[in-house]
């Protein structure tokens, strides 16, 4: 089956998520944690993509991103996962154990600005709050995990860089098209509705583009994302009942 393809472009912003391999432990006590985040820094200052938000669990960890140049995501994501593994087995002595990814990242592209609807379109997420609403998805993973109260209280995610860290921690985080919301911290600790996590759990696992519908559509077909906008399975043959 042929590889998937992967946004790329500049100004295109992108959740991006990789697991761990058989989904096994990779961040058991804050040493681990900061691992990941001391190679994150270090991925940013080599190829320094705009990094709007990101989320680290005990198994997986989110990004959203937003490249400068066309390239830079794929070779950013690539210098962090390929540096952390070979830390990580450093660090846990397990070099030579095999792969510590599941594999490929997964990513999906994110509508960052508001476009005009065209009349009678309707859709799930409205066109101006799609990046708001994959950037509450990420913020509250450890909420909704059921690790921390409240989601600020979570220190390896951006969220907590951001109302607690020094100026230094805050430097590695960009701010996002549009800017931020009032009451910003109390809207990510309010939950979020069943249909927008099963949205944007559907863009996860498809690579499909996240926006209103005409702009994702428009995406799609812009980035040859077209096989993620048909429904799986194989089409039935002519003259077959359904």
């Amino acid at each position: 089956m042929p590889r998937s393809p992967r946004p790329a472009s500049a100004g295109i912003v992108t959740h991006v998520l990789n697991r761990s391999n058989a989904r096994r432990p990779l961040f058991e006590h804050d040493g681990d944690y900061e691992l990941f985040e001391h190679t994150l820094e270090q991925a940013h200052a080599r190829t320094p993509v705009r990094i709007l938000s990101y989320g680290v669990m005990p198994n997986h960890w989110h990004l959203v991103l937003w490249p400068r140049g066309d390239g830079d995501l794929p070779e950013f994501v690539r210098r962090l996962t390929v540096t952390h593994t070979q830390r990580w087995h450093a660090a846990h002595g397990t070099a030579g154990t095999g792969h510590l990814y599941q594999g490929r990242y997964k990513c999906f592209p994110v509508q960052a600005r508001r476009i005009r609807r065209a009349q009678g379109e309707r859709g799930v997420i409205d066109a101006g709050r799609s990046l708001l609403t994959v950037r509450r998805y990420v913020a509250r993973n450890a909420l909704r995990a059921g690790l921390v109260r409240r989601a600020e209280d979570w220190r390896w995610a951006s969220l907590g860089r951001r109302t607690r860290g020094d100026a230094d921690q805050r430097a590695l985080l960009a701010d996002p098209p549009g800017g931020w919301p009032a009451d910003w911290v109390g809207r990510v600790n309010r939950p979020q509705t069943r249909e927008e996590r099963q949205a944007v759990a559907l863009c996860i696992a498809r690579g499909r583009p996240f926006g209103s519908p005409r702009w994702v559509r428009r995406m799609a077909g812009r980035l040859g994302l077209e096989s993620t906008l048909r429904p799986r399975g194989r089409p039935g043959k002519k003259g077959s009942k359904a």
